[in-house]
């Protein structure tokens, strides 16, 4: 049975990886921050068979710890400060994290094989996925971008990513690491975070249709990207990293669609008119915005035989459906039970038995 561990195992790149690795028999890890994690019993509830290991991208001895408890065939490297806008108020934590996080990790690997400049690697070190980003293109040269197109980054997220890609391919040359990069464009579901602004939009559009909100506050809405679902890209991970030679591949779906599309569509599918409740804030625009990102992944379709499954119209819907569904759990869990019914007693008759409250966890 093929071991991975996984790092960033609470986000939705992490969990989707999990089910598809144990639907083909692996035996999984997922590293995560701390006993106490807020997010650790999530993890459990959605992903019981992942074993979780405490290990963190800042301090180098505990992924040298973590690689000897789960022993993986695969590492995916998936954790980040990921949420652009913020990267811009926590640089230095971004840096560290999403940056020098990759080069602890890629360092803790050559120290449990015990490489060196003038030795390769032993035979069972793991192979290494880098999640990169399409955000390193950012003042793009070239549209759309591939596996070739010069880095621009416009954000400290982008740089970190940046510095975290080329440091994998430097270790690939110097200690002949089977270390991949994918650079993935956006990719969402109904899992992603709610302050990236798709799933934003398909949380507000569910609030309002269940009177719980009447407004959403966006930023820019021309803003334009290449969007997939997450589900679909995990895969192209493990291809990766079952080909004979390490390489790097740009993931995306070679269409692009602006944030204006997204809300139309998203508040189209709750039935609402997006006229009367979305509202434009300039503070809300980041401080350097990327260009147009457009993906080329031929190189990933004809040496991976990957293509997506969800196109954008299906990806809205999808996330969409899930807030409403789950919004009307949620108003269904706090609204109070119906009172008890009495009807007038006759000689000999007993008290009507009351209406149950709803039931949460079956509507769950």
């Amino acid at each position: 049975m093929p071991r991975a561990l996984i790092t960033g195992i609470t986000g939705q790149d992490g969990s989707y990886l999990a089910e598809h690795l144990i639907e083909l028999g692996y035996d999984v890890f997922g590293m995560i921050r701390g006993q106490n994690n807020p997010r650790r019993p999530a993890v459990e509830r959605l992903l019981p068979d992942v074993r979780l290991i405490e290990g963190d991208l800042l301090d180098e001895s505990s992924l040298i710890a973590a690689l000897r408890i789960a022993q993986p065939d695969e590492v995916y490297n998936l954790a980040a400060i990921s949420f652009v806008p913020a990267s811009w108020g926590q640089a230095d934590l971004t840096a560290q994290t999403t940056g020098l996080g990759v080069l602890r990790l890629l360092d803790a690997v050559r120290a449990v094989s015990g490489a060196t400049p003038s030795r390769s690697l032993l035979r069972g070190t793991p192979r290494l996925y880098q999640a990169s980003s399409s955000e390193m293109f950012g003042k793009v040269r070239e549209t759309p971008q591939n596996e070739r197109t010069p880095f621009h980054p416009r954000s400290p997220y982008g740089v970190a990513k940046t510095f975290g890609h080329y440091i994998t391919v430097n270790y690939r040359e110097s200690y002949g690491l089977f270390a991949c990069s994918g650079i993935l464009f956006n990719h969402e579901s109904p899992r992603r975070g709610t302050e990236f602004v798709t799933r934003k939009i398909t949380l507000a559009a569910a609030r309002i249709k269940a009177g719980l909100q009447h407004e959403l506050s966006m930023g820019n809405l021309d803003a334009r990207r290449d969007w997939g679902f997450a589900g679909d890209y995990v895969r192209c991970m493990r291809l990766m990293l079952q080909q004979p030679q390490p390489d790097d591949y740009v993931i995306g779906t070679g269409e692009t669609h602006s944030v204006r599309e997204f809300l139309e569509l998203a508040f189209t599918r709750a039935g609402l008119d997006p006229e009367r409740h979305v509202r434009t804030d300039p503070q809300l625009v980041r401080p350097a915005e990327v260009d147009l990102l457009l993906a080329d992944s031929t190189k990933a379709r004809r040496a991976l035989g990957w293509q997506p499954s969800v196109d954008f119209r299906g990806l809205v819907d999808m996330m969409v459906d899930a807030d409403v569904a789950a919004v009307a759990r949620e108003v269904a869990g706090t609204r109070p039970a119906a009172p008890r019914r009495q009807r007038r007693r006759t000689t000999g008759a007993a008290p009507e038995a009351g209406i149950a409250p709803a039931d949460a966890s079956r509507a769950a």
